[in-house]
């Protein structure tokens, strides 16, 4: 073929996008928006799995999505965190590729995301209990390794999530490849102290007056082992956030909520309730989530991988390390996210990604629990 024979091909089709190209652009919608991302990140490989549905786990209906390139891979099932800070949504961003190495499957959470939407909020939340959560993170795992039919499946959980995923790892370990812990939750009143403290040192720095006495109108904080009233919580959080200690140099983690508007999984009405579900979670766990004590766990029985952000003073990264430092564990791997805090799977995404097919995919590919090299 001659080597300019393909030009009036290109030339016919530079001229179709040129064309396109003129007209109104899109998105003019959230419609047109999500279908734009839908067909970006569509599964069309022969042995892959792109579904989005309902379970019945603990006597009500609760959501998830399982996206895979290949069944033959391990199954990842992630933990979102909060408690209602729900992952699914904001996953086409932070979790693009993951699909290629894993079969992966995110959750709705009991009072969280499409799951809240399913039931009525007022049967269910009487049921939004620690004890409750852990039961049905159980019921999850259970019901993954069966439809997938794998012995074993690597979780990760992140921050709220995480305290959800060490507990499993500590009861479960023969469900496990690994345990990946993401913002890590082992001592709940030392994270709130130290980012209390931080916090104000933040604002002592930055002469914010007002900052100074919100935090001192709360103090002493976090004291002892009685739970943090949630208006306290938030009012530390508030400026914790804006001295950049949940996402490093930025004043909270709403651009990463705001991706919540463009997920392919979500209607317009999950979309609508979604900080309303939040709210209900937050109201009814997060004081009793502030309590939770696991350094009680000096060894486990499966590997143990954790993601921590350097800047993390939502859930103390430090703490977490000094957790780390002394567990006991058939292998352990610490990764340190050097731009980011608490949001580091969307503040790093490429780290995040990198980090799971290096420390976490050989463990199954030596279980033999994954597709042959070469078939992606």
């Amino acid at each position: 073929m001659h080597q300019w024979s393909w030009l009036p091909l290109a030339a016919l089709l530079l001229g179709s996008v040129q064309a396109q190209a003129q007209e109104t652009p899109e998105p003019h919608n959230r419609a047109e928006a999500v279908k734009i991302i839908a067909d970006l990140r569509k599964i069309v490989a022969p042995k892959g799995l792109e579904r989005t549905e309902k379970l019945r786990i603990g006597g009500i209906d609760q959501w998830v999505s399982v996206r895979s390139r290949d069944l033959r891979n391990p199954v990842l099932l992630m933990i979102h965190g909060g408690p209602g800070w729900v992952a699914m949504p904001t996953s086409w961003y932070f979790a693009q590729g993951w699909d290629e190495y894993f079969t992966v499957v995110q959750w709705d959470q009991r009072g969280a995301g499409k799951t809240y939407v399913s039931n009525d909020p007022a049967t269910v939340a009487p049921t939004l209990t620690v004890d409750r959560m852990h039961a049905d993170t159980e019921e999850i795992v259970q019901w993954a390794r069966k439809t997938f039919g794998k012995e074993k499946i690597f979780v990760l959980g992140h921050s709220w999530g995480s305290i959800l995923g060490l507990t499993l790892a500590e009861n479960h370990p023969e469900w496990l490849h690994a345990y990946i812990g993401a913002a890590q939750g082992i001592d709940a009143h030392e994270s709130e102290r130290r980012g209390w403290a931080w916090t104000l040192e933040q604002a002592r720095a930055a002469k914010n007056e007002q900052a100074i006495r919100d935090l001192n109108s709360i103090a002493p904080y976090a004291v002892g082992k009685t739970p943090v009233p949630v208006k306290a919580i938030l009012l530390q959080r508030k400026w914790l956030n804006v001295f950049g200690g949940a996402a490093y140099k930025r004043p909270d983690a709403s651009f990463e909520g705001a991706a919540v508007k463009l997920s392919p999984e979500y209607t317009d009405e999950d979309v609508r309730q979604v900080w309303k579900a939040q709210d209900l979670s937050v109201e009814r766990l997060l004081a009793a989530v502030l309590t939770v004590d696991l350094t009680h766990v000096k060894r486990l029985k499966t590997p143990l991988i954790l993601f921590l952000g350097r800047h993390d003073y939502n859930l103390s990264a430090t703490v977490a390390a000094e957790w780390f430092a002394g567990v006991k564990a058939p292998s352990k791997q610490l990764v340190w996210f050097e731009q980011s805090a608490h949001e580091m799977l969307a503040e790093e995404p490429g780290k995040a990604l990198l980090s799971l097919v290096r420390y976490a995919r050989p463990i199954a590919e030596r279980a033999g629990d994954a597709a042959p090299d070469g078939a992606r």
